[in-house]
This record gives C-alpha cells, structure tokens and sequence, in this order.
C-alpha cells in the first residue's frame, strides 16, 4: 500500500521538529543536520521537513511506493496524463536510495512517485541543490 509524502522546506529545522513532533504524537524517524521525516501510520503519510535554503513552504508532494510495481504503476498514471516527466534509478536524495518517476501538475508543484531501496549518508550524490529549487527534482517544464 501506497502512502502520501509531503517535504516542507523550513527556516529552523528544530522548532519545526518540536511543532510536528507534537503535531503527529511521536518523534521523527529520521533526524540530521537539515532534515527530518516522520514515517507515520495515521495518517499514512512520510512528511518531511528540511532547512536546505529553499523558500520556506511546500517544496514538493508524492505517493511512496511499497514496490517496484506499485512505482510503475504509479508512472503508467502519470504518463497517461500527459505531464512532463522523468524517471531516475537508484538515486541518492533525503537520505536515502530510490527509484523515482517525477513530474510536475498543472501549477508546476514538483510531484513525485518513489520507491525506497535504502538509507544513504549524504542527502544527495548530486550536485547541491540551488536555493530555492525543489529538493532532488530534475529539472521539468510545468506542463501548462
């Protein structure tokens, strides 16, 4: 099963831990320097904050995937709406390995369909994200 994950860029990744972490009931599952996520059950969501100056607010949305198939089916969805799009295998973002397919709706919101293979040490093996960029997104045109 499939879950909704939303990453919100922050100012000061420590009082936004305190917020949500009262917000949700529990700690985060994954804390560093400049990022955190909560991998919650209740709601089904894998939320994520990080303080990587980017313009505060919500920097992207997606579905996590549980499987390979479930992502491909994710993309068969996406591709039948005609948006931009482009896969990525086994890359490295928010600390961890994924397969991805991202594209952007009709606003030019960053979406995104993943599949975890695993933790990783660096937030990303490519180069830094610029200021104000969508966190590990390709770079795509909005469709509209």
């Amino acid at each position: 099963m499939s879950r909704l994950h939303l990453h919100i860029a922050v100012y000061d990744l420590h009082h936004n831990i305190d917020f949500h972490s009262a917000l949700f009931g529990v700690t985060p599952t994954v804390v560093k320097a400049d990022y955190a996520k909560w991998q919650l059950e209740d709601p089904k969501v894998n939320f994520a904050i990080s303080s990587r100056g980017g313009k505060p607010g919500l920097d992207h949305a997606g579905i996590q995937a549980d499987s390979a198939d479930e992502l491909a089916a994710i993309e068969a969805r996406l591709r039948k709406a005609n948006l931009p799009g482009e896969a990525q295998t086994g890359t490295t973002c928010c600390y961890a390995k994924s397969d991805k397919y991202w594209t952007m709706d009709p606003q030019g919101m960053a979406w995104e369909g993943f599949h975890t293979l695993g933790e990783a040490a660096l937030f990303s093996e490519s180069a830094p994200v610029e200021s104000g960029s969508v966190c590990c997104a390709p770079k795509l045109s909005s469709c509209c």
